[in-house]
């Protein structure tokens, strides 16, 4: 009886595993862990948050915004001017974080503390329809989306002073889109962000160690294990990482190593579309259309040269994190997070969705 209680104590145990790259543990909580089914709980409907009424990205100029710096048609076409066929536009940010001339680094020091002034830039990427989503859209839409990312990514990257070029997206109130109606930002920034710093830097550890990129040799692993592949194409692979930090997230990457997200070449742009727009669909039939954001990690500028090859030893990508879970007491006490489901749960149940 004993033998049999002490049996189901070890079966039941979580296990902790640590990220190569940062260096951080995640609990994937085996004891308390939950079936994939269950997290499929459904996007609240909020009628008022939906509304078309009054969202100011329905006509975004008529709602006073500025004039789009950048406008894409459905079929990924850059069009010299705003017209009726927008599928795509990029505006400035009417409430920007950063905001003003990059020229010169406002720095001063604060008794021990050092400030630098939020001078940069921030815009708003807004996809036409108010109810579609990039996991609806089709293969050429979802293409001009990646286009416009690239585009501002490309002309952000030159201004003086500007280290880091923020894309992210989020959708639903859980996730901190204060509006509803699909849209993406994109932040130049005077700093590299920690969560990126620290991924440089533990890249950089395991590059000196090994003499090779330990994304490769993650993406290399997943394909020979086998468990964790949500989808694949020539170009790109999205999988649940072994150290998942929250059930169902998911990291696609380029299967060709790149530091940057601007060394894409017109191909690799269109399948890294596709991966991302059909990923965003098995989740959002697997969880019900959950509240989501998704971001890209890219590798810094590098101010000097302007070139990506200064961080030979990074792989750019995409990461994709559902609003399952809240943090509470012990993650926020301990930095440490707890999933619920083992990452190879999660990636066998998503891949039984069909998205074309």
């Amino acid at each position: 009886m004993k033998k049999k209680i002490a049996k189901q104590l070890v079966k039941n145990v979580s296990e902790l595993r640590r990220d190569p790259v940062s260096g951080d543990w995640v609990v994937i909580a085996t004891g308390r862990a939950k079936r994939p089914n269950t997290f499929a709980q459904g996007h609240q409907h909020d009628p008022a948050y939906e509304s078309k009424e009054n969202c100011p990205f329905e006509n975004p100029q008529v709602s006073g915004n500025d004039k789009p710096i950048l406008v894409f048609d459905h079929k990924a076409r850059e069009m010299g001017k705003l017209s009726q066929d927008w599928f795509v536009q990029v505006i400035p940010n009417r409430f920007p974080a950063f905001a003003g001339p990059s020229v010169k680094r406002y720095v001063k020091h604060v008794g021990p503390y050092t400030v630098l002034e939020g001078r940069g830039s921030h815009e708003v990427v807004i996809m036409r329809e108010h109810t579609k989503n990039i996991s609806s859209f089709s293969s050429l839409e979802a293409r001009a989306v990646i286009y416009a990312y690239m585009a501002r990514f490309n002309i952000l990257s030159l201004r003086p002073n500007v280290r880091y070029v923020s894309i992210f997206h989020n959708f639903g109130k859980e996730a901190g889109a204060s509006l509803y109606h699909p849209h993406s930002q994109i932040m130049a920034i005077p700093v590299v962000p920690p969560d990126v710093a620290r991924s440089l830097a533990g890249s950089q550890r395991y590059f000196q160690e090994k003499s090779k990129c330990v994304h490769c040799e993650m993406i290399a692993w997943e394909k020979k294990d086998n468990q964790r592949i949500v989808f694949e194409n020539e170009h790109f692979i999205a999988i649940c990482p072994f150290v998942s930090r929250a059930a169902f997230e998911i990291r696609i990457f380029p299967k060709k190593h790149e530091s940057s997200f601007k060394d894409m070449g017109d191909e690799e742009i269109g399948k890294c579309a596709d991966a991302l727009r059909i990923t965003l669909g098995k989740l959002e039939k697997a969880l019900a259309n959950p509240d989501y954001n998704f971001f890209i990690h890219t590798s810094p500028i590098n101010i000097e040269s302007l070139e990506s090859h200064f961080y030979p030893h990074y792989h750019w990508h995409i990461e994709i994190l559902p609003k399952t879970a809240i943090w509470a007491g012990f993650e926020l006490g301990t930095g440490i997070e707890i999933s619920t489901i083992k990452p190879e749960n999660a990636a066998k149940f998503l891949r039984k969705f069909n998205v074309s």
